[in-house]
């Protein structure tokens, strides 16, 4: 059976993704704490999560991630929505689709649960493939091309996102990203080769990062991600820069111009998908896809740098955790 995304991937790339969700409702009034999937039911509402949707496929975006990152029964019951999952994960994939029709793809947004796992917290692994499986099958029902699990920083919960997603639909594919946001790892320790080994026997149709620190710490994880050789195509989607609090505001510090060099940079580092994540909004996308479409032939001294840095990364990471652990032992 044809499947649009695995159709698009089939072109070799490069392939660009959408940006941030929530800064662009955030502008159009979503306040800090209010759950944003919500907004893809209210009737005064749907049309501002249907406008980020458009804004970012005109500006050139070929996947287009639903409004539904925090629509597991998990974060939803923050909100005593928890009995609205499966309404509100199809009514964002119908959004999603509604906006674009069949010339973008719609990848159904699954974010982290919020919550640890045992031994640490409460959540157990089946609980956690039941929450995502419901969260899969309104994403699945409102007509995903693919499942799109993303910000994880344990691997279990991965394991548990996919598991879950392919109880609900197996025949739809999956794509996994991390956030390594810990000095290069994701806050559960888990370093970008790590990640790569246990996502690899997932059977994934892609893996990468997303989110995160800004775009010098993507380009160094999809460096180290394609230093393996498993040959998985990689997703690259950064936060636009640092964000600083300007009143009352996160502002970010990543410009178009600046997410432009990054998309020529982690292409250049072996991403195949291409997008970006917090503090992004559509002129970024379109920076990063004309950077894309126009890229000239890069210049190998430009990701010997990132390499290196990436390199040195990696390589000080048992003195630095040494340090963690006396600073912890020194705070306690």
């Amino acid at each position: 059976m044809s499947n649009r995304f695995l159709d698009l991937l089939a072109q070799g790339g490069p392939i660009v993704a959408d940006g941030g969700m929530g800064t662009m409702l955030m502008a159009a009034g979503l306040l800090f704490g209010d759950p944003p999937e919500q907004w893809n039911v209210l009737p005064e509402k749907r049309a501002l999560v249907g406008a980020v949707h458009r804004g970012y496929f005109e500006a050139g975006a070929q996947i287009i991630l639903t409004n539904s990152f925090g629509g597991s029964p998990f974060r939803l019951k923050l909100h005593n929505l928890q009995g609205h999952v499966f309404e509100l994960n199809r009514a964002a994939a119908e959004l999603a689709r509604a906006e674009t029709g069949e010339l973008a793809v719609v990848a159904g947004s699954i974010g982290p649960s919020g919550e640890l796992f045992e031994p640490m917290g409460a959540l157990t692994y089946t609980a956690a493939v039941e929450g995502f499986e419901a969260q899969a099958e309104g994403l699945a029902a409102g007509g995903v091309d693919v499942f799109w699990v993303e910000t994880m920083s344990d691997l279990n919960e991965v394991r548990a996102a996919v598991a879950g997603a392919r109880r609900a639909a197996p025949d739809i594919p999956i794509v996994a990203t991390m956030t390594f946001d810990t000095r290069g790892f994701t806050m559960m320790g888990v370093s970008p080769a790590e990640a790569v080994g246990a996502l690899a026997e997932l059977g994934l149709a892609a893996i990468g990062g997303n989110c995160g620190n800004g775009p010098d710490e993507i380009e160094a994880v999809i460096y180290a991600m394609r230093r393996t050789n498993r040959g998985i195509p990689l997703v690259a989607k950064s936060n636009a820069g640092m964000p600083q609090i300007v009143d009352d505001r996160a502002v970010y510090s990543g410009t178009p111009e600046i997410m432009a060099e990054y998309a020529r940079r982690v292409r250049g580092c072996g991403a195949t998908i291409v997008g970006a994540c917090c503090g992004s909004t559509p002129a970024h996308i379109r920076a990063i896809a004309e950077a894309l479409r126009g890229m000239p032939e890069i210049d190998p001294r430009e990701i010997e740098l990132v390499g290196a840095a990436a390199q040195r990364q990696y390589a000080d990471a048992p003195r630095r955790s040494r340090e963690d652990r006396r600073a912890r032992r020194g705070s306690e």
